[in-house]
């Protein structure tokens, strides 16, 4: 079976960690990719109001960098593997609160919101923490670009698996079904959990530290800026796109369609991407996926159908892994050559998380504003091309990042990597 993996991923040790962690990625993903993808619409179709699914993601956004605080501080505390666990338990909570409020879910937005964001804080802590103490330089792209793979395979059964179910059974009874679904893999997800070695850390949490670290670091700075630009788009594409396509159908299926289509490209790019994009190219390819995620906002803001959404999704789905293998990796390359990144790798993940998340909330802020000063029909596509440039402009800072001459003066620190062990992450799904 080893050979076979080998055969496959190439020339990659592949460990009982890094293993265990690709599969728990992978259940998140799916379990993620059949529920969560339907709450905007299953939302707008009480509401009607793009308002009220702005207010829900800005209250999930908001939630984000405030539980990363908090998950920061236990997992130096405590362990970064419960904190996982933690993870996954709100987001069950969250997915038996829509189920449990039925038709009066749109009156708790901000509860729905709160509880998602919470269960996504304390997840993507844990998981991008141990991503990073397990991963070095030559194996970051490979794990990147095949947790994206993972992800996109789920991306692939998960939406159309749901709209499927939906269409064909009555909605609540489609919705608890998914559901159910969705909760069996979380609870795999969390007895995966157990198997993984554990990791406790130690030492004083001092985020504050570390943000002011981007004074003294010129990479580091870029790289924050870089990702406050990143959350510009995804703040409010994650839900205005997967709205769009159920009013330009007026059909679940056919955000399963849509769902099936992005990710089956998806899929194969960040294989070719984790397999063949080296170091010295990473900053070109970001540049290139930034350019193709911009360019295909035009395909959709002047006439709005299902054939357009089709292409755009295409057309992100080539783009995004182009741009975020490479841009992860220089993340956590600059991140490994930070001031006492031993020991503080906690606050850099946290601080990262900071910046992304502003990005998002100045986003959905924007996009609420804009919605009730102007005409939606209107207003909406001019500020989607606004925010969407928003992966384009991270090149403009990325470009500066110089990781050869980053550690001058300073101490390196290659993360630690115990030869039976591994992790990884992914940091956004086509949108």
């Amino acid at each position: 079976m080893k050979q076979i993996l080998k055969k496959f991923l190439g020339e990659v040790e592949v460990n009982r960690d890094l293993t265990l962690l690709l599969i728990i990625g992978g259940l998140y993903a799916l379990s993620i990719a059949l529920s969560n993808t339907f709450v905007n619409v299953y939302l707008w179709k009480q509401s009607g109001e793009f308002t009220h699914i702005a207010l829900y993601n800005l209250a999930s956004v908001v939630m984000q960098p405030l539980t990363f605080i908090l998950a920061g501080r236990w997992a130096k505390k405590i362990d970064r593997v419960i904190v996982l666990r933690l993870g996954v338990s709100f987001l069950s909570v969250f997915f038996f609160t829509v189920l449990f409020l039925g038709e009066k879910a749109s009156s708790y937005l901000l509860l729905l919101g709160a509880l998602l964001g919470i269960g996504f804080g304390f997840y993507w802590l844990a998981f991008n923490v141990l991503t990073f103490e397990i991963t070095e330089p030559e194996t970051r792209d490979f794990f990147n670009g095949f947790l994206g793979l993972v992800t996109s395979f789920a991306g692939m059964i998960g939406p159309i698996l749901a709209g499927f179910l939906i269409t064909k059974m009555e909605k609540l009874i489609g919705y608890k079904v998914i559901f159910g679904i969705s909760l069996t893999l979380f609870v795999g997800a969390v007895i995966l959990s157990f198997l993984l070695k554990r990791r406790p850390a130690t030492g004083k949490f001092d985020f504050i530290r570390i943000l002011k670290e981007r004074k003294n670091s010129k990479n580091w700075r870029n790289v924050l800026y870089a990702h406050f630009f990143q959350g510009l788009r995804e703040g409010t594409f994650v839900f205005v796109i997967v709205v769009w396509v159920y009013i330009a159908t007026n059909s679940e299926l056919a955000i399963g369609t849509y769902g099936l289509v992005a990710s089956a490209v998806s899929f194969v790019t960040y294989y070719i991407v984790g397999r063949f994009i080296k170091p010295h190219f990473r900053k070109k390819a970001i540049l290139i996926g930034g350019v193709g995620l911009f360019l295909a906002i035009f395909l959709i803001v002047r006439d709005l159908t299902f054939t357009r959404l089709i292409m755009y999704g295409v057309a992100i789905s080539l783009s995004y892994p182009i741009l975020l293998v490479p841009y992860i990796s220089i993340t956590y390359d600059v991140i490994g050559r930070g001031w006492k990144a031993a020991e503080m790798r906690v606050e850099y993940i946290v601080v990262r998380e900071l910046f992304l998340n502003s990005g998002r909330i100045f986003s959905i802020l924007m996009f609420m504003l804009t919605v009730t000063l102007f005409d939606e029909q209107k207003g909406i596509p001019i500020l989607l091309l606004i925010l969407g440039a928003g992966h384009m402009v991270i090149y403009l800072f990325i470009r500066k990042v110089n990781i050869e001459n980053s550690n001058k003066g300073g101490e390196e620190y290659s993360l630690p990597r115990n030869k039976k062990q591994g992790e990884g992450e992914n940091d956004g799904a086509p949108i």
